[in-house]
This record gives C-alpha cells, structure tokens and sequence, in this order.
C-alpha cells in the first residue's frame, strides 16, 4: 500500500496480501499491514507477476451505505442449561435505519442491556444468541468469529456505557484511552494521533482538551468524563453509536450537555440507539421507542405516538410513574391491592391523592445557622470552601428539597446537619439543642432523632448482617430487649412495605428498591424526627423511584417526621418539597416555597437548571442555549 492508501486502509485490509511481494496464490486471510518503507530496485522487479483477484470477504461488506444498519428479527438470547435456562431476551425485533435514533425503555432485568450486547457480540458468559434475523450494517452476523465482531465493533458501531469511570482504564490518561481506539482500528497514522485526539475532545465539547487529554479519568468531572468515554466510541467515526444509559447519575445541567451532544452526532449522520429507564430523557433524541418488560417488547412506535397515546398497561404505568408538575400531591404508583398479576397502571390523568399533609406546619424541629466548612487542597493548593454561610429551617411534617449540581456543597451540609461533620462557623439545632453546646450522652441521645436514607444502601449495610440485625440495629445501641426489637423490626418492615419472611435474607439477596425500603426501616427504627435522604432515588428504575416517594409520602403523613430530601432531580425535588434550596458553588443562591422557585424563579442559576430539564413533550431541547456549559476548571 502507498502512503495514500493508509487513510483507507480499514476499507481495503481484507484485500491485502502478505508476508513477501504480490504473486499469483496470495490470499487475503494472510493479510497484515506493513510500515511505509522503500522498496529495493531488485525487488520491484519481481512484481512483474500479475495478482490474483481477491473476493470480497463478510468483513469489507461491513462498510456498506444500502439497507437498515441494524435488522433483528425473533431474537432469543438464554443463559444456563436446558434444565435451568434463564429467558433474557424473548422475540425481539428492531430496525434501526441509517441516521435514525431508536430508544429502548424499560426496567432493570427487562433484557434491555443484552438486547444491544448481542448486537456487537458482547451477550455475556455462557449465553446462548438465537435469531430469525441477525443483520449489522448489512452483514448476518449470527455466526461471526471473535475476529469479525472486533473489527466491527469500534470501527461500525461505537459503544457508550453507563459508568464512565468503571469504563476508563484509571491508569492511563484520556489521551492513551483515546488514542487506543485509533490504533486500534488505524484511523490515522502514528505522527497525526495526537492531533485527533484533540480534535475528538473539541468535538465532544471538552473545554481546554489539550489539558484534559493528560488527565486520568478520577482527575475529571462526572459529565467530562462521559465527554471522554463518547470520544473514544466515535474516534472511528462508527456509523452506529450505541448509548446505554449514558446520563443516569449526571446533574441536570451535565445531563442537557450529552443529550446535546448525542443530537449532534445524530445531525452528523451517527445512528443513535439509546437505552434508557427515563422516558424522559427518550423523548429528547429518539423517533422510535420500543417497550421492553421481561424480556419482551411489549410496545413499539413513533416517540410522540407511545408519549402521547401508550396502549400497553405497562407503557401507562411508565408514563404515570414519572414526577410531574399537574400531578404533584397525587399518588405516582398504583395502590398494592389494585395490580394485579398483569401490572396493570394508574394513568395520570386518574391519579390516586397521596395522604393528606396537616394544614399547619408543626414546630421548627431542624435549623442550621450560617454554617461555613473550609477544606485543604492537597499539595498546599489553597483552600476549598465546600459551604459558605448556609442557613435553613425545616418544620415538623414537612420536607426541604435541596438542589444543585456536583459540588455544590448538598452532601457536605447534609454530614453537617448529621454531625458527621463539624462546622467551622455556624450551629446546627435539632429540636432546640445545638450539637455543639451538650455533652456526649446527650449528643447519642440528640442523634436518634436525626437519621439518614444514602443513595446505594448496599455500601451502607454490612453484607455479613441479615435484614432482621440491620433493622435492629439501631435498637441494640439504645439496650432495648431482643423481643422487643424483634415486634420493632416486624412492625417496620409492615410500615415499608415488605413482608416479614425477608427478615433471615442478606442485602445482595435483595432487589434494588428492596434495599431501599429496608434503608427506610432502619431510618426509622429510633423513631427520629428528621430524616435525610441523599439521593434516594437516583439509581432506581422509575416505577420503584414512585414506589419508594410514595411509601415516603405515607410514611410523614401516618408519623409527622420531617425529610431533608437532596436530589439533582428536579422533577423529584418539585414532587416531594415544601420548601426548596438552590445550592451553587457552597452558596444557596436561591430558597423559597416549592411554587415560587419552580414557576416563578428569579436566580440567572436557577433558571438554567430548570430551562435543562427533559420533559416528555421534549421541551428542554428548544430551550437548551440557557444551559451553562460546565466550567473549565
């Protein structure tokens, strides 16, 4: 191949021929790339011999322009033996057309996730792929080797995951993790790699590449990380980009940035197929939806059609367990004893009234007073002032919703208000007490009445305890006798929701909303006052996230305690909040009644955070120019 010829090399690599000069006999499985270097006179000589006709191979029909990019009919992928098989994937079919943007909705286990693996040869150990149909970029992929799917994947179709940080190798820099890719699939040549790797983070919209390419993946936010990891899938410039929940756990404003940036791809001609559980979040890039429920698309069609007009229960029940703004005060799951075994919905429109709040607010039973906290940097760098003068009041029976994005200070003046952090100025009250004016027997006394729900329970619990001991556990430190924290224990689990037989099982043997009620029983188990919930909700699928607000929801009307309720979901916070917190850089900027920050805000900062929110009509798109791109350092 001439120097030329090296920028097309992955359209004609299946053509070359190896090893010694073309002669007649060459053949293209022997084919291997070589570097540019001269050829001696001597040698050139010998290339008087005419070459051989090289046919075609399945991998240079992968670049193709004709016919769908991806054609899947009754694809059927099972996990274990024939005696004990698993069912992952049942019948599904799917067409993604060049340039289009097909979503795919559903819950954890629905088979979403395996679907799209089995598309690029990635189904997982011991899984067994059948199909009617199994076409990628033109190509039967059905019976492809681990050779063909490499030289597709990456080059064809780019994959983006969830978790950018697990996904990143964290001992090399964005540019090794990039330029991998390149060589992998010999885009450009080596003295031009460095060069594309800038130009791939600008494309990304990463501000300052050349400085974040040296930088290790733990060195960057979480939206410049997912900046990274999108990079890396399209250095190839694949056809296909293949997104599987690429905005689960991002600020809202970090969330509006890759939602744009996957619009662009699309407006560039990148086939989009998305995964995601928030219906949202679909409605802002895809034209088609498909429903997937154990394993089974149980709903397909246009985006606005399956928004507008669900007709499958399931669908419906999606749909009504989003946080909406008409439906705040109303139930967002349907009651247990009305779904039946088909899991048939509450539409929104016939939406259950949640349990009522008393009328009056009760007594101030939290109220934190101009709390400051300064951090070192490492390295003598200075000073980090993580919260600067934050004061807030919170009333029994009611709940303060405190917004913002990563490091905002949210979860530092929520250690503070647990006393898991002191203060360097200010004071925090519970019930009248400061925790800084009583003694050490006064201050355990003092925390029984303050406690806490995390994000991820499963790190929170001790994997050795049973459900049982970690409900109870709390009641051991107050000495109570082992009968009564056994009546204790089952009485909460009946408060949560969970029947009593869970009570021997470990957390791992439990599901994620599970975990999170058995969170809540814990929480409540000294009977506290106040309860603060760090994204409580965040990593659940959206017909849990209704099941576990809705359980909070009964819970303060049937017992009056009182929520600090932090969450980067606006449509939550709106939801759940009597009171709302806007956090920035420390600062609460902005503070008031639930209505008034939400219809009538008056921060620039607030404003933006609201003008980001996807909605299901698709809203945010249009007003996407007020969201402010996330800072340079």
């Amino acid at each position: 191949m001439g120097r030329d010829a090296l920028h097309q090399s992955h359209l004609l690599r299946g053509r070359l021929v190896a090893r010694r000069l073309p002669r007649p006999g060459h053949h293209p499985h022997r084919a291997r790339r070589h570097r540019h270097r001269p050829v001696p006179a001597t040698s050139r000589r010998r290339a008087e011999h005419p070459m051989t006709a090289v046919h075609p191979t399945a991998l240079d029909r992968a670049v193709t322009t004709a016919g769908p990019l991806v054609e899947v009919r009754d694809l059927r992928v099972t996990f274990g033996s024939a005696r004990h098989a698993v069912h992952a994937v049942r019948g599904v079919s799917l067409r993604v057309e060049r340039g289009a943007a097909v979503a795919i909705v559903g819950e954890s286990g629905s088979g979403k996730s395996v679907t799209v693996r089995s598309l690029v040869g990635l189904p997982g150990r011991g899984a067994q792929v059948d199909a009617e149909r199994l076409d990628v970029d033109g190509n039967d992929v059905r019976r492809w080797t681990d050779r063909q799917w490499r030289h597709l994947r990456g080059r064809r179709v780019g994959f983006v995951l969830q978790d950018a940080l697990g996904s990143l190798d964290p001992g090399r820099t964005v540019r090794a993790e990039i330029t991998e890719s390149l060589r992998a699939h010999h885009v450009v040549r080596r003295e031009h790699e460095r060069e594309r790797v800038i130009r791939l983070l600008r494309d990304v919209g990463v501000p300052q590449p050349e400085a974040r390419a040296a930088q290790y993946p733990h060195q960057l936010s979480g939206g410049l990380r997912q900046r990274a990891l999108i990079a890396s899938a399209i250095a190839a410039d694949p056809a296909l980009l293949i997104a599987d929940e690429p905005t689960t756990a991002l600020d809202v404003t970090v969330q509006a940035q890759i939602l744009e940036l996957l619009a662009q791809r699309r407006a560039d001609g990148t086939a989009l197929l998305l995964i995601s559980h928030d219906l949202a979040v679909v409605a802002q890039v895809a034209d088609h939806v498909l429903v997937m429920k154990d394993g089974e698309v149980v709903e397909s069609g246009p985006t606005a059609r399956i928004l507008a007009d669900p007709q499958h229960p399931y669908t419906r029940q999606l749909l009504a367990a989003v946080p909406a703004a008409h439906a705040r005060g109303t139930r967002l799951s349907p009651p247990a004893q009305d779904v039946p075994a088909g899991v048939p919905p509450t539409p929104k429109a016939a939406a259950v009234p949640a349990a009522p709040r008393p009328a009056d607010p009760g007594e101030i039973v939290l109220r934190a007073d101009h709390l400051v906290k300064t951090y070192r940097l490492p390295g003598g760098h200075g000073e980090l002032r993580a919260v600067d003068d934050v004061s807030l009041t919170l009333r029994a029976g009611r709940t303060l919703g405190i917004v913002g994005e990563s490091g905002s200070g949210k979860s530092t003046t929520a250690r503070i208000l647990l006393d898991l952090e002191r203060a360097d100025q200010g004071s925090v009250e519970i019930e009248g007490l400061r925790w800084t004016d009583v003694d050490e027997r006064t201050r355990r006394t003092l925390r029984r009445r303050i406690q806490v729900v995390y994000q991820d329970p499963l790190s929170s619990f001790d994997p050795r305890y049973t459900v049982g001991r970690i409900i109870g556990e709390p009641l051991e430190v107050t000495r109570t006798p082992r009968a009564e924290r056994r009546a204790r224990v089952r009485e909460l689990l009946d408060q949560v929701g969970l029947h009593s037989t869970v009570v021997e099982r470990r957390p791992w043997q439990l599901s994620g909303g599970q975990r999170q009620r058995v969170a809540i029983a814990r929480a409540l188990a000294p009977s506290p006052r106040v309860i603060v919930c760090d994204e409580p909700v965040s990593a659940l699928d959206v017909s849990i996230q209704a099941q576990v607000l809705d359980l909070l929801a009964d819970l303060q009307a049937e017992l009056g305690v009182a929520y600090v309720f932090i969450s980067h979901h606006l449509g939550v916070i709106h939801h759940v909040s009597d009171h709302v917190a806007v956090m920035k850089d420390g600062i609460v900027v902005e503070s008031g009644d639930v209505e008034q920050i939400f219809d009538r805000p008056a921060h620039a900062y607030t404003k933006a955070l609201l003008a980001a929110v996807p909605t299901l009509d698709g809203a945010a798109l249009r007003s996407r120019e007020s969201v402010p791109k996330e800072r340079a350092s």
